[in-house]
Parts: structure tokens; C-alpha cells; sequence
């Protein structure tokens, strides 16, 4: 290959650093912006204007207090759902400031369509319905108005800079120009995505991105925090959406909005045979209606009207087009067709489960500075998008708190030669063995054949986890030989190695808990009951002397808000 481009370092300073231009990290940039005169730099690997898992949009806000219900009844949800294991200080909390963040929203342009009454028009006890196609060029406007807020489009942010075991910045290389940029902050919020790709998807070849949850979102914060040795959360909890079959588009669009039963290949209905309805239980009785002989799955919405027809049709043209034009090519509208459904890889997202960083009520990790809102947050499972807003708002906020009479740490020349030259090792030199892609499908076999991914029924046991760890090893060793002609491939080399390290995380948590309390997403074959006696407590891991250490705590109740100084 030869000696190609070299980055050059450019020092910047700012009060507070933003992670990710997403959902959590536009919101979080506007509370400081709305409540102090704070300097605040976004950085934001793509675009923020349509960047993370708004960036296509969406067409209702699933997390929402609906009349007749509190935030105590959407803990109880929350509770229900993850079987126990959750913060319920933290949920509480988020679900607080569900309506307000909605409002906020609102003011800035969001369309939320209002029923006969004039009031938010529901669907379902804790869903509201709203024109979202743009709800991510909303946010992106509302923080480029703001005088001092910096956004810093197309910078992937590598790792950050931790001094005397507080968090006083981050570096990140420009994906366009030869640029390493070394951020000083006084605090950091991390609000990137989670992590997807660790596992074979479901489509193979030019098709392999078309999955549930953002291609992009490669678990970078994760792994920032992972090597900082910030204490970590309830991987093992991995989310596993129930799909449309080949389109991977959303099913609750359907089973909310038009009441479709979830049937088999005999035409019955067979999810409330499974026990108490949860989001795991619907993925669960799929695989298990499939394994035994009665397949496929359906959402039945043959027989709906005309009209429920073309509210569908519009629906997915808003964020899953390729299914509206998948019942337009086949000539049979869902009116005539049940919907076939299937699960899809595993993913480790905060939004949706418990994964993550191990913060306090404050968002604050456990590392003095560093905070965390949004898919990278651990503890509060059912956030989605207006979760991640109230998360950020507190972040935020605590972040403000934070910086209040300190002033910023000036990173030392030495300190700055030695990232820069960690990151130009990967520019230029021998041609590796492997290449980025190569060694990615590697991992995804990996994970799939022994980390339970689609074609293991998502079924796990200590065996095979084992040798899943020693996969993700050797892989990691590979890794650090890979070399890249430009910053593209720069940034490629950087998403797999994050990736490979949310994986080393992963596999230690899944080996950890010994019972199998979320069917499914975490199916231990080994322990293949709920053990509320010995594992009613959250399993929480920190990177320490080259070694994944798993930490075992107690519960916490909503009136027992945990603080990291407790």
C-alpha cells in the first residue's frame, strides 16, 4: 500500500463535548443551550440533519403518559417487561418528563395528530401518534440556530481522555479531512447509538444492512466507555425485534394499529400460550411456533378494511417504505395477505432494554465527568424516542451542575503526539492478510454460531460461549494489524474494533447470568429457568488489568435513588 495521507492534530476547547448528533445528543445540546450561556460541541460521525434512528423519521411517540395513566403505571410496564431487572429509580425519572420533552417537540414543530377532542391522538395505552418524517431535521435546525453550539459533522470520535480518573475530553478523526481533533471539555456526554452488527443479519450479501436498528450505530460508546473502565450494565438483556419477514420493517404498526393477532402456518392464534404478554414473549413464541413444525408466522390482517389498508400503505411509506412497495410489486395488499413476521439478530440498545453504562440518577457514569443519555444509558429499558429526550434533558442539566466554578484541563503535548500516532498506525504500511470486511463476517459467524444469533434459535450455553470468546480474540489480535488507504476505510477499521469489544462484553455477561429470565434474548440452555431467588440483581462488568470483571448489585427501587457515592 505505501505510506498514504497522515493526520495532523488541531486542539479544540469547549465546556461541554456531545457525543452523537442523535435523538439524545440534539436534545441534551438544546437544554444546555436553553438554560446557561455554556460552550457545546456535537460530534457527530455522519450529519446530524439526518442522522441515528431518527433519521428516516417516525410515525408515533411510544413512550408517552396517556390520560389515566402516571409515570408509576409506566414503571410498572417498564417492571413487567424486563422482569424485574431494571432501575427503577432511573425509569421513574425518565418517565417524568415523557410529556414535557413531547411538548417541547411540539414547540419545534413536530406535528402530533389530535383525536375529535383536540387531544393527543393515542395508540395504545402508552403511544401517541404523530407525522414524523421530519422530527430529525427539527432538531438538527433548532441546534445549528444556536449561537454557541458547534457542531462537528463527519468526526468519529475514537475514545476519550481521562486524566487523574475524570473524563476532560475526547479525540476523533474528520472523515473528510486530514484531521485528528483533540477535544478539552470540563464534561462529556456520551449519546451515541448502540451497537448493532455483532451478529449475521438476516439478509445476506448487498441486502446485510437491511435490519431493524440503525447499520451505523456500531456500540462506539459502549466501547469508549469499555476501555476508560467505566462500569457497564445488563449486556446480556439484548434487544431482538419481531419483524416483517425480508424488509425488516416494524410489526407494532400493525398488531397496535389494526389489532393483528400474531397466527401460525395452521392459522391460530398461539402468542397467549406462551404466558404473560412482554416484547421478548412475542419474539419467543415465533422461534418456538417455527422450531416446532408450525410455521410461518403471520400478523393476520387478512379481512381489514379499505381504509385500515391505505392507513398501512401510508404508514410504512413514512418509515419502512420497502414494505408498502413490497405489497405494491406483489399486487396483494395486507388486506389479503398476512403479514409473514420473523426475529431478527440480536442488538444491545439501551432504548429498548438495559444495556449500557451504570449511571446514577444524575446520568453521571462512574467516571467523574463522563455522562450518558439515550441507547448508550443502562438501567432503563422502554425509552425510545421521548425517553432518550428526558434522559438527555438530565444529563444535561447534571453536566451544568458539574462544570459550575471548574475550569478546562489542557492536555499535554505528549499526551496529544501519542494519540495522533496511535490512530496514523492505522494509515498506510503493508498490505494486512485480512481486510475490514472480511474480518466482520468473521465476527457475525462467531456471534451467530455461539453467541446465540438466528441460527442457534438465540440459545446460548457455557460451551459454545467459550469458544465465541476465543473467536472475539483472535479477531481483536487480527484487528490491530489492519491498515486503511483513506479515512473511509479509517473509520471502518475503528467500527470494528468497537464492535469486537462490546462483543468481549457481551459474551461475559451472557456467561454470567445463570438462569434464563428474558426468553430469547438471553435463552442460557444450560439454566433454562427464571431464578428469582439467586439472580433477581443486575449483572454489571468493568474492564480492569486486561480483564472483563463481572460485578454483581442489588436492585434499586424507585424511593432508593442510587448516587455513585452511595
Amino acid at each position: 500500500m505505501g505510506r498514504g495521507i497522515k493526520l495532523e492534530a488541531e486542539i479544540l476547547e469547549t465546556d461541554v463535548l456531545i457525543i452523537g448528533g442523535g435523538t439524545a445528543g440534539c436534545y441534551a445540546a438544546l437544554t444546555i443551550a436553553g438554560s446557561s450561556g455554556a460552550r457545546v460541541i456535537i460530534a457527530e460521525k455522519a450529519h446530524i440533519s439526518r442522522s441515528g434512528c431518527l433519521a428516516a423519521g417516525v410515525n408515533a411517540l411510544n413512550a408517552y403518559i396517556v390520560k389515566g395513566e402516571t409515570p408509576d403505571t409506566y414503571l410498572d410496564y417498564a417492571r413487567n417487561d424486563a422482569a424485574g431487572i431494571l432501575r427503577e429509580d432511573l425509569v421513574y425519572s425518565m418517565a417524568k418528563g415523557l410529556n414535557r420533552v413531547t411538548r417541547n417537540m411540539e414547540r419545534l414543530g413536530l406535528v402530533i395528530l389530535k383525536d375529535e377532542n383536540g387531544e393527543y391522538a393515542s395508540r395504545g395505552r402508552r403511544n401517541i401518534k404523530i407525522n414524523g418524517e421530519n422530527i430529525k431535521t427539527l432538531l438538527a435546525d433548532a441546534v445549528e440556530s444556536e449561537e454557541n453550539i458547534q457542531v462537528l459533522n463527519r468526526v468519529n470520535v475514537v475514545d476519550y481522555i481521562v486524566e487523574n480518573g475524570k473524563a476532560v475530553g475526547a479525540y476523533g478523526f474528520s472523515i473528510e479531512k486530514n484531521i485528528l481533533y483533540v477535544i478539552s471539555s470540563k464534561a462529556v456526554i456520551c449519546a451515541a447509538g448502540g451497537a448493532a452488527g455483532l451478529y449475521k443479519p438476516n439478509n445476506p450479501g448487498f441486502s446485510r444492512h437491511k435490519m431493524w436498528y440503525c447499520p451505523f450505530n456500531t456500540g462506539a460508546g459502549y466501547a469508549m466507555g469499555i476501555r476508560a473502565g467505566a462500569e457497564m450494565t445488563t449486556f446480556e438483556m439484548r434487544f431482538i425485534a419481531l419483524r416483517c419477514k425480508d424488509t425488516i420493517a416494524p410489526t407494532g404498526t400493525i398488531s397496535q394499529g389494526v389489532g393483528a393477532e400474531q397466527i401460525n402456518g395452521l392459522g391460530k392464534e398461539y402468542e397467549s400460550s406462551y404466558g404473560t404478554p412482554k416484547t421478548s414473549m412475542r419474539l419467543y413464541s415465533t422461534v418456538m411456533e417455527n422450531r416446532s413444525g408450525r410455521g410461518p408466522c403471520y400478523l393476520k390482517t387478512e379481512g381489514i378494511t379499505e381504509e385500515q389498508e391505505e392507513e398501512l400503505l401510508k404508514a410504512y411509506l413514512n418509515m419502512a417504505p420497502a414494505q408498502t412497495l413490497k405489497w405494491i410489486e406483489a399486487g396483494r395488499g395486507p388486506a389479503r395477505q398476512n403479514v409473514e413476521i420473523e426475529g431478527t439478530e440480536p442488538y444491545i440498545v439501551g432504548g429498548h432494554t438495559g444495556s449500557g453504562y451504570w449511571v446514577d440518577t444524575e446520568r453521571a457514569s462512574t467516571i467523574e465527568g463522563l455522562y450518558a443519555a439515550g441507547d448508550v444509558a443502562g438501567g432503563s429499558p422502554q425509552k425510545y424516542v421521548t425517553g432518550c429526550f428526558a434522559e438527555a434533558e438530565i444529563a444535561a442539566l447534571s453536566a451544568l451542575n458539574h462544570i459550575k466554578g471548574k475550569s478546562g484541563t489542557a492536555i499535554c503535548g505528549k499526551r496529544v503526539a501519542e494519540i495522533l500516532d496511535g490512530v496514523n498506525t492505522f494509515l498506510g504500511g503493508e498490505l494486512p492478510l485480512y481486510s475490514v470486511e472480511e474480518l466482520e463476517e468473521a465476527m457475525q459467524k462467531a456471534m451467530d454460531d455461539y453467541a446465540g444469533g438466528i441460527s442457534s434459535g438465540y440459545t446460548v450455553n457455557s460451551g459454545k460461549l467459550k469458544l465465541a470468546e476465543e473467536r472475539i480474540a483472535q479477531l481483536m489480535e487480527l484487528g490491530a494489524s489492519l491498515r486503511a488507504s483513506d479515512l473511509h476505510g479509517l473509520k471502518l477499521i475503528y467500527e470494528l474494533i468497537d464492535r469486537l469489544w462490546v462483543c468481549r462484553v457481551l459474551i461475559k455477561h451472557l456467561e454470567a447470568r445463570k438462569e434464563t429470565r428474558w426468553h430469547s434474548f438471553h435463552e442460557n440452555a444450560d439454566y433454562p429457568a427464571r431464578d428469582d431467588k439467586n439472580w433477581l440483581k443486575y449483572v454489571n462488568s468493568r474492564f480492569e488489568d486486561g480483564e472483563v470483571k463481572i460485578i454483581l448489585r442489588d436492585l434499586v427501587k424507585r424511593d432508593e435513588a442510587y448516587e455513585h457515592n452511595n
